[in-house]
C-alpha cells in the first residue's frame, strides 16, 4: 500500500470515530433537559444499538454487495451529518428520535464499510491495519478537545478582562460551563459531529475506489448469523457470551453516567469538573486503550484467556467502586479514567482475539457477529434502557442524585461477572471444530 493511500485511510478512520466521540459522552445529561421521560430517553439512546443489530443482520451485507464503498460512505455521512445538525434545533421527542435513528442507521454500517475499504487496499492487513485503525482511537480522543474552547462561560471570560493571548487562553480554559448552562450548550456536540460527518462525506470522494463485492454463498451466507447460534452448545462459549452481555451493559453504563457524574458539583455528590473539561478527562481512557493494546499480547501469553478476561472485568469494578467510594477526590477520579484501557483491551479486544483463535476460519465472521449481538446490541440496549430510570427514578432523592449508591450497581455486576467467568469459563486447549 502506498503512503498516499495509507494516509487517506488513516484520515478516514480519524474522522469516522471523531463523529461518534463528539456526541456520545454528553448526550445522556442533555436529554433530561429537554423534558423527555426516562422511557423516551431510552428510545433515543437505543437508536445506536438498534442500528447496530440491524447492521449485523442485513444492512452491512446489503451495502457491501450493491454499492461502491467510498460512495456509500459519502452518501451515509452526508445524510447522517444533516440529521445530526438537525438535532441542534429539535426539542420534541419524535423528531429528535427520528433524526437520531436516521443518523445511526446510516452511520453504523460505515464502521464495517471503513474497515472493508482499508482491507481491500492493503497488501499485508496483519501488518498494516493496526497502523490505520489507531487513527480511529485518535479520532475519538481528538473529538473531546474542541469543547475546551466551546463549552466556555464567555461572559465570565470577558468580565475577567484577560490581557494578551496567553492570559485569554488560560482564562477561557478555566471558565467552563456548569449546571443548566452546560446542558443547554451541549447542542454544540451535535454541531461538531455534524460538521465532521459532512467533512468525511466530502473526503470520501478522495478515497481509493472500492467496488461492490460479488455475492457469495447465497442464502447460506445470509443465514450465517443463525448458524452461528450452534456454537452456544459449547458451555465455555455460552458462558463467555453471557458475560459479554453483562460487561457490555457495564461499559455502556460508563458512557451514560460518567459525564453527568464528572460535571455535577461537589455539593451534589459529583466531581465538579468544569463542562469544557469533561470530554477531555474521559478521553484519557482512549489514550490508555492505545497503550494497553501494546501489552495485550504479552499478557495473554503469560496469563491466558481466563485471567486476562477476568482482569478486564475487574477493571470495571475498580473504576466504579472508586466513583462510589471517593467522589470527592477529583484527582483520583480523573486518574481512574485510565482503567478504560484495561477494561476494553483485556475484555472486549480479547474476546475478538479469542473468537479468531478458537473458531474455524469459515465460522469466524459469524462467531464475531454472535458476540457483537451482545457487545454492540443487547448489552447497550440494556444499559440505555435502565440507566435513565435508575438515575432519575431510583437513585434521585429530593432532586439530588445518589451517585454513591448508583455506581454500586455496575460495581456489583462486574464482581459477579468476574466470579462466574473465573469459576465456569474453561476453554479447551485446542480450538473447536464444530
Amino acid at each position: 500500500m502506498s503512503n498516499s493511500h495509507r494516509f487517506k485511510l488513516f484520515v478516514m478512520m480519524v474522522l469516522e470515530f471523531f463523529i461518534w466521540g463528539a456526541w456520545l459522552p454528553l448526550i445522556f445529561g442533555y436529554l433530561p433537559s429537554l423534558g423527555f421521560t426516562p422511557a423516551e430517553q431510552a428510545w433515543i439512546l437505543n437508536a445506536f444499538p438498534i442500528a447496530a443489530v440491524a447492521g449485523m443482520f442485513f444492512s452491512n451485507q446489503f451495502c457491501d454487495r450493491h454499492f461502491a464503498a467510498e460512495k456509500f460512505l459519502a452518501f451515509s455521512h452526508f445524510v447522517g451529518g444533516l440529521a445530526m445538525l438537525g438535532l441542534v434545533f429539535t426539542k420534541s421527542f419524535w423528531p429528535f428520535f427520528g433524526l437520531m435513528l436516521t443518523h445511526c442507521l446510516l452511520y453504523v454500517p460505515t464502521l464495517s464499510i471503513a474497515n472493508s475499504i482499508a482491507f481491500t487496499h492493503m497488501r499485508d492487513p496483519q501488518k498494516e491495519f493496526g497502523l490505520v485503525r489507531v487513527g480511529g482511537t485518535l479520532g475519538w480522543i481528538l473529538a473531546a478537545w474542541p469543547f475546551t474552547l466551546i463549552l466556555v462561560d464567555w461572559p465570565k471570560v470577558h468580565a475577567a478582562h484577560p490581557q494578551g493571548l496567553v492570559d485569554w487562553l488560560g482564562t477561557a480554559l478555566n471558565s467552563g460551563l456548569t449546571g443548566e448552562a452546560l446542558k443547554s450548550a451541549t447542542v454544540w456536540t451535535f454541531v461538531v459531529a455534524g460538521v465532521a460527518s459532512l467533512t468525511l462525506a466530502t473526503f470520501s470522494f478522495f478515497l481509493p475506489h472500492t467496488p461492490p463485492k460479488p455475492a457469495g454463498a447465497g442464502a447460506g451466507e445470509k443465514l450465517a448469523w443463525l448458524k452461528a447460534l450452534k456454537w452456544l452448545k459449547h458451555p465455555f462459549v455460552l458462558v463467555l457470551w453471557g458475560i459479554a452481555l453483562v460487561d457490555a451493559f457495564v461499559q455502556n453504563v460508563y458512557f451514560n453516567w460518567t459525564g453527568s457524574f464528572l460535571g455535577a458539583a461537589h455539593q451534589d455528590g459529583g466531581v465538579g469538573v468544569a463542562g469544557n473539561w469533561i470530554m477531555p478527562v474521559m478521553s484519557l481512557g482512549q489514550v490508555a486503550e492505545v497503550l494497553t493494546m501494546f501489552i495485550l499480547g504479552g499478557t495473554l501469553k503469560r496469563f491466558g484467556w481466563r485471567v486476562t478476561l477476568t482482569i478486564g472485568i475487574l477493571g470495571q469494578a475498580a473504576r466504579f467502586a472508586t466513583y462510589s467510594l471517593f467522589p470527592e477526590h477529583r484527582e483520583l477520579i480523573i486518574l481512574v479514567q485510565l482503567l478504560h484501557g484495561i477494561c476494553y483491551a483485556f475484555f472486549f479486544a480479547t474476546v475478538y482475539i479469542f473468537v479468531d483463535a478458537y473458531f474455524p476460519a469459515d465460522a469466524r465472521s459469524s462467531a464475531q457477529g454472535l458476540f457483537n449481538v451482545m457487545i454492540l446490541g443487547a448489552g447497550a440496549m440494556l444499559a440505555n434502557t435502565l440507566c435513565p430510570w435508575l438515575m432519575q427514578n431510583v437513585f434521585t432523592h429530593a432532586g439530588r442524585v445518589d451517585f454513591r449508591g448508583l455506581f454500586l450497581v455496575p460495581t456489583i455486576c462486574s464482581v459477579v461477572a468476574a466470579l462466574i467467568l473465573a469459576l465456569f469459563f474453561h476453554p479447551p486447549k485446542v480450538p473447536v471444530r464444530s
